[in-house]
């Protein structure tokens, strides 16, 4: 039986190597597309400017025509991770053209399903000059997208992108909003934040595991007839201890539309839908990483 495989572009990076990882262990073959290579050699990697069409066109074509099963995915991933470390404007141009990029290759060599990694950060509150509250919570996909920086704008606009390659081509487009990404080795870092819990404040205490979102960009590609979807990926909890009616009470105290139980630790990123679409479970909890992080539990 011939074996699936997917293009993972940004494989080289934080989330990239764990996205690879989880399709290597499900018998996917994998190709990754970055500009540098990994320090984990986990599959072969073609160095590639994603601003270029015609090196994006050809390195989808050339791998998708190899003798074996049709690419079945592009997992984009590839991109400038947050705002202001770039010029505002290269953080734009390089986030929106490389997935301009890919969408419009995919759509060229018939590749039907592609994963775009968007953010939390289209909300606007990450990166405000200003803070400002939700207007509700949990923060779902109606809550409006507010952007100031490019970065956010960069997401706002991606989603768009990947609605307008559905409706052109019928292309399947997922776009995940992402919560903050941590690796196990981060985990630490985090606890030891704990005592100032408003530095987590203008990402809502929001934390996803980066294996969670592998797990995610797989069931994505995994399930048909999505057409194009924006989805939250978010922890089931906070990144804090604190309950989150202190988080609320504290430090959100003019928020008064609550759609939510704030028993206990609640995440104010609602994962409902990637649970209902994907049937997506969190898997890795900062809780349950007490036992890994050197010198704690």
């Amino acid at each position: 039986m011939e074996r699936k495989r997917v293009i993972v572009t940004g494989g080289s990076g934080k989330a990239g190597r764990w996205i690879i990882k989880e399709f290597l262990q499900r018998d996917y073959e994998v190709l990754n597309l970055d500009t540098k290579r990994p320090a984990e050699e986990l599959c072969p990697t073609l160095i590639i400017d994603l601003n270029d069409l015609g090196q994006v066109h050809s390195a989808l074509a050339n791998y998708n025509s190899r003798s074996g099963a049709p690419v079945a995915a592009v997992v984009h991933f590839a991109a400038i991770p947050q705002a202001y470390t770039h010029a505002n404007d290269v953080t734009f141009r390089n986030n929106v053209m490389t997935t301009y990029n890919i969408l419009e290759a995919c759509a060229n060599v018939n590749i039907r399903n592609v994963v775009l990694a968007s953010s939390e950060s289209s909300y606007g509150m990450v990166f405000a000059k200003t803070f400002f509250h939700p207007k509700y919570v949990p923060v779902d996909e109606q809550h409006p997208q507010l952007p100031e920086d490019s970065y956010g704008l960069s997401k706002v606009v991606n989603e768009l992108t990947g609605e307008t390659f559905h409706r052109r081509t019928g292309m399947q487009v997922v776009s995940f909003r992402l919560g903050n990404i941590l690796e196990p080795e981060d985990y630490a870092r985090v606890m030891e934040g704990f005592q100032n819990p408003i530095d987590r404040k203008t990402i809502l205490w929001s934390y996803i595991d980066a294996r969670d979102v592998a797990i995610a960009c797989r069931l994505a590609v995994e399930k048909e007839g999505l057409g194009a979807q924006s989805i939250i990926l978010a922890a089931d909890d906070t990144s804090s201890d604190l309950p989150t009616e202190e988080l609320m009470r504290r430090y959100l105290p003019e928020v008064t539309d609550i759609r939510m139980s704030l028993k206990g630790r609640p995440s104010l990123l609602c994962n409902e839908k990637a649970k209902q679409l994907l049937g997506w479970r969190q898997q890795y909890t900062w809780a349950e990483m007490l036992d890994w992080v050197p010198g704690k539990g």
